[in-house]
């Protein structure tokens, strides 16, 4: 069953390290399967507190999302994320 990674930047800290972190992200998809669905796009809260952005990417199942999340490649990226701002981050099985 398909997964997603969701990703909701609540708030900017260090648009450097954001910086980084996008160029870093982009290079760590690697042979991962995943298909990015939104990123950052255009939103819209209806409820509960507004957030700066969100991305959304797809993958074959959980374990795809958790094996890219955990990959090297992507944890020297991330940890510029953590460094650039403040995020929640999720994976969500689909239907």
């Amino acid at each position: 069953m398909p997964a997603y990674m969701i990703f909701i930047r609540d708030k900017m800290i260090d648009p450097k390290e954001m910086e980084v972190y996008g160029q870093k992200a982009m290079h760590a998809v690697g042979d991962h399967k995943m298909n990015p669905l939104s990123i950052y796009g255009r939103h819209e809260v209806v409820e509960g507190p507004d957030v700066e952005g969100v991305a959304i990417i797809e993958f074959e199942n959980a374990a795809a999302a958790k094996a890219w999340y955990d990959s090297p490649a992507y944890k020297e990226a991330r940890a510029h994320r953590f460094k650039g701002a403040e995020y929640r981050a999720m994976i969500v099985d689909g239907i």
